[in-house]
């Protein structure tokens, strides 16, 4: 499963991790990503979207129905 929430779009971020001795690591920021089910009532059936915890507090706010629209509009299937 790739590291990227279908509805805000967030994806890792990339750094470096220094050691005491300031030696420098290639590392990566993963966002929280988590696998959520919802039904939409007005296609009658359940979707399971990856998520970032930003996205289920916006699918919280705006509701499924206008989340599916935002993922759709992105080009991406549901």
């Amino acid at each position: 499963m790739s590291a990227h929430c279908q509805l805000t779009g967030r994806k890792p971020g990339f750094g470096n991790t220094i050691s005491h001795s300031h030696r420098r690591s290639s590392r990566r920021f993963d966002p929280n990503i988590q696998r959520k089910r919802y039904w939409i009532p007005s296609e009658g059936r359940y979707v399971r979207l990856t998520l970032s915890a930003k996205g289920i507090k916006t699918v919280d706010t705006i509701g499924i129905e206008a989340a599916v629209t935002r993922i759709r509009a992105r080009g991406e299937k549901v």
